[in-house]
């Protein structure tokens, strides 16, 4: 019994110890500090875990690229005829509108065809007239001969007569009938001087007459390059791109000047062709631009696609059809257009990256394939002015002398 006893006290001591020893137990500051950063690991987890579930869900409905670039059309101003520069008006970074004087060209030696061309004019309505006088000339011409030859076939009757009765020799017979041989080829003369008379001024007025059109045309050709001389902005925009000088001799065609109309600007985005299948005509799109940070959004749709990759268009295209290939995702150019209000609020410059976001979530319209961008609208084509047309009738009427049929 006495063993048993010290066996139970031994036991029971043990235990007292082993609670005592557990109930003094104090962590360590490394083992907290572990602790808490695997805590803090696997919160980490659970998180982004629970965020990119939720960001899978709301983009969804999305196709967005960071392949993007703000595109535009840069009108080139050239010059229309050879001349010299006299003047410039605008610089690179100018805004202009449309209309607005670029460049003055020396204006003497157009000047000069205008008067060459205005004193041909003058000339060409004078020998028209002088044309439809020679005609009239020639009318009476004939007249005159038809008088003479009747008269001379009635003087040739009445000796006929006479020469019957024995009142005139035949010699006088024989001098009539010789004045009607000269009467009649006199009206001859007179009719094929009316025929070549009629053949140049025939048919025609003085304004409808070939020569004076040439010559009315010429003045309207010396009129357009006098329009020529001044150099306007064709569509409102910033100048970009000037080159031409004072005092320069420049030819027809030769580059001035660029102006690029920054509120018809669009963006160029430049998807996967794997994101292509659910993009659609007039889906909406939000575009941000790095130059403006992500405060600030523009708000477009889209409305095109490219016809092929930038592969297809290159200068030596792949050939995939000998050696080894791999296949390589292509990426296809969408055209975005934009919201004119977001460009006034904040202008962007061609070349600009921006990132794209497409909200795919409508499906109504046609696939992006479908319709083509929309093209730059057109510059109106020379016309001649109401003042040259006013100094064209002036001229003419200043040297038809009231004589124009």
């Amino acid at each position: 019994m006495n063993e048993q006893t010290r066996t139970i006290d031994r036991e029971g001591a043990t235990a007292v110890d082993a609670e005592k020893n557990t109930s003094s137990y104090t962590p360590t500051p490394a083992h907290n500090a572990r602790r808490k950063g695997l805590l803090l690991l696997g919160t980490a987890v659970v998180l982004g875990l629970a965020g990119w579930g939720l960001y899978g869900w709301l983009t969804g409905e999305h196709e967005t690229t960071d392949d993007a670039y703000v595109s535009g059309n840069i009108v080139a101003v050239n010059a229309r005829d050879a001349g010299t520069v006299l003047a410039v008006h605008a610089e690179s970074t100018q805004s202009v509108k449309a209309g607005q004087v670029l460049v003055d060209f020396d204006p003497a030696l157009v000047n000069a065809q205008m008067a060459s061309a205005e004193a041909d004019l003058a000339k060409a309505v004078r020998q028209v007239r002088s044309g439809f006088s020679r005609v009239t000339t020639a009318e009476a011409e004939i007249a005159e001969a038809e008088a003479r030859l009747a008269g001379a076939k009635n003087d040739l009757a009445r000796r006929d007569k006479a020469v019957a009765a024995g009142a005139v020799s035949g010699e006088e017979v024989a001098h009539a009938g010789d004045a009607i041989r000269a009467a009649t080829a006199a009206l001859q003369l007179a009719q094929s001087h009316r025929v070549d008379a009629e053949s140049a001024v025939g048919g025609a007025s003085v304004t409808t007459n070939p020569a004076v059109m040439a010559a009315i045309a010429a003045v309207q050709r010396a009129a357009i390059a006098q329009d020529h001389l001044r150099i306007t902005a064709p569509v409102d925009g910033i100048v970009a791109q000037r080159s031409v000088q004072l005092g320069q001799q420049v030819g027809p065609g030769t580059p001035l000047m660029a102006v690029v109309p920054l509120k018809a600007v669009w963006i160029d985005a430049n998807f996967r062709e794997t994101q292509l299948a659910k993009l659609r005509i007039g889906q909406p799109v939000t575009v941000h631009s790095d130059a403006y940070g992500s405060n600030v959004a523009f708000h477009g749709k889209v409305i095109g696609l490219s016809a092929g990759s930038g592969s297809a268009f290159a200068l030596l295209p792949p050939q995939n059809a000998s050696g080894n290939w791999i296949k390589i995702v292509q990426r296809l150019t969408v055209r975005v257009a934009l919201d004119p209000k977001d460009l006034d609020a904040h202008p962007l410059r061609l070349g600009l990256s921006v990132a794209v976001d497409v909200d795919t979530s409508k499906h109504d319209g046609p696939p992006v394939t479908a319709l083509p961008a929309t093209g730059q609208s057109s510059v109106a084509p020379d016309t001649i002015s109401p003042a040259i047309t006013a100094r064209i009738q002036q001229i003419i009427a200043a040297n038809t002398g009231g004589a124009a049929r």
